[in-house]
């Protein structure tokens, strides 16, 4: 993998280039943290009502829409109606036309999977409203049969050197219809950032676990998200050394395993 192609991708679902490094903001960085994140070529954003990005980036989305990538979904997806609202609100307070991705979240859990659901996202996407849809899911097994038969354009799994079960479960099924994926809990919630019992061998940084998702060919954009534009640099600089080399993946691969116990 050339460094180019590790650091961005065509999205041919939604007619844009992006980062592969992409943003959220839900965990403490500030809205200097994310006109900075922008303004240094991030530009697929998962937006939602927590952190603070939206107003930087409704800034950002009136002076440069076609080259921004938003992602948003409800918090609660259970019913057609409340998937329509939670789509019309996100546009209003970002004040776009429309949404790149929009995707029930945390589907199994935060969402379902119905005829009214699937009905109101279908008619989001015809009307325009939506570029592409997807959901964000846990459920291994559950995403590999979405992968191979659905009208989703896009999923968000969880995939990290402690789980990356995805390599079995999902990524086989993704050739039959090529939806994007996107990769989040690259970091295990931070349990790889810390030193397991036993583990005397180096111990991962943030910036390692984002190279470690991206150095997947069939992983399109990992979420990072910083607490301070600190964090932000440093993952920025660890994605611009590229793909892992051999060694490096065996070994952040043996540390997962401890981690995981």
């Amino acid at each position: 993998m050339s460094t180019e192609s590790f650091t961005h991708r065509e999205l041919p679902r939604l007619g844009k280039r992006v980062f592969r490094l992409g943003l959220a903001a839900n965990y403490g960085i500030d809205e200097a943290g994310v006109r900075a994140a922008l303004d240094r070529g991030i530009n697929y954003v998962y937006f939602t009502v927590r952190g603070a990005m939206a107003r930087p980036l409704r800034d950002a989305l009136a002076r440069r829409r076609d080259e921004l990538v938003v992602a948003a979904g409800p918090l609660v997806g259970y019913f057609g109606g409340s998937v329509r609202r939670s789509c019309e609100r996100t546009l209003k307070k970002l004040g776009t036309d429309y949404l790149d991705v929009f995707q029930l979240m945390w589907l199994g859990v935060g969402s379902a999977w119905t005829d009214g659901t699937l009905a109101e996202l279908r008619h989001l996407k015809e009307s325009g409203k939506v570029r592409a849809l997807g959901v964000s899911i846990h459920d291994r097994e559950r995403a590999g049969r979405l992968a191979a038969d659905s009208p989703l354009d896009l999923l968000m799994i969880r995939y990290n050197a402690a789980h990356p079960g995805a390599e079995r479960d999902i990524f086989p099924h993704l050739a039959a219809r090529q939806p994007h994926l996107v990769a989040y809990t690259a970091t295990s919630w931070r349990k790889l950032l810390k030193r397991p019992k036993g583990w005397d061998g180096n111990v991962m940084t943030a910036g390692d676990c984002y190279r470690f998702c991206l150095s997947s060919p069939h992983v399109d954009v990992v979420l990072n998200g910083p607490a301070s534009e600190q964090q932000l640099d440093e993952n920025l600089a660890a994605v611009a050394r590229g793909p892992l080399t051999a060694d490096e993946l065996t070994w952040m691969r043996d540390f997962g395993k401890a981690v995981h116990g």
